[in-house]
């Protein structure tokens, strides 16, 4: 019973093609939309995942400050350390106003990406970075929250090695937890900040 439990919990973490085309979809209509355009699709919403520190931290958390939110998991081969690269990128393009801005890094492989193992991880990179994860249960409801998609894609040969395709958006929130845009992936650092600071100009900050 137990197996097919988990079995089950895993087809519900790495979503259909279906699911990811809808996901995309909605986020590619607000990422052209006005930056503060009002839109009947909402990204963003309640979580509870684990810091490296065994912590548990919610969205609430981070209110007062204007979040980067990133998908990705610590054996990405590129996509990953180079948009947390060009993260860190912004923030040192910021200087103090990097203060304002807390990047952070959801695991979607939190059976290989402990709070520990994605926390050396993102810490590596920039210790401004701040990686989470939690149960395959915190993981999905998070990932659903976000419009965000994962599929786990095994090696031949070898079922315990596999690749995470997933989302590679940015996700830019106001210092309520209000979703405002996204940036894709491959957005440099320059450009991430240039964003954040019309952002912030436009909210008196």
């Amino acid at each position: 019973m137990k197996g097919r439990n988990d079995q089950r919990d895993a087809s519900a973490f790495h979503r259909a093609p279906f699911y990811r085309f809808i996901s995309a979809a909605a986020f590619i209509v607000i990422i052209i939309a006005p930056v503060f355009a009002a839109s009947p699709v909402t990204i963003g919403g309640p979580f509870s995942l684990i810091a490296p520190d065994g912590t548990t931290v919610t969205d609430t958390s981070f209110r007062g400050k204007w979040m980067l939110v990133f998908f990705g998991y610590t054996h990405c081969p590129d996509t990953c350390p180079t948009t947390l690269s060009e993260i860190a990128l912004a923030l040192d393009r910021l200087g103090p106003d990097a203060a304002k801005v807390q990047p952070v890094f959801i695991t979607v492989d939190p059976e290989r990406d402990t709070p520990d193992v994605i926390g050396k991880y993102a810490g590596a990179i920039d210790r401004r970075i701040l990686g989470l994860s939690g149960s395959q249960q915190q993981i999905a409801a998070v990932a659903q929250e976000y419009g965000a998609y994962s599929e786990r894609h095994p090696s031949e040969g070898d079922p315990d090695d596999y690749v995470v395709h997933h989302s590679t958006y940015i996700y830019v929130m106001d210092p309520q937890g209000r979703f405002v845009r996204g940036l894709e992936a491959g957005t440099s650092g320059d450009a991430i900040a240039d964003t954040l600071r019309r952002l912030m100009t436009k909210a008196g900050q």
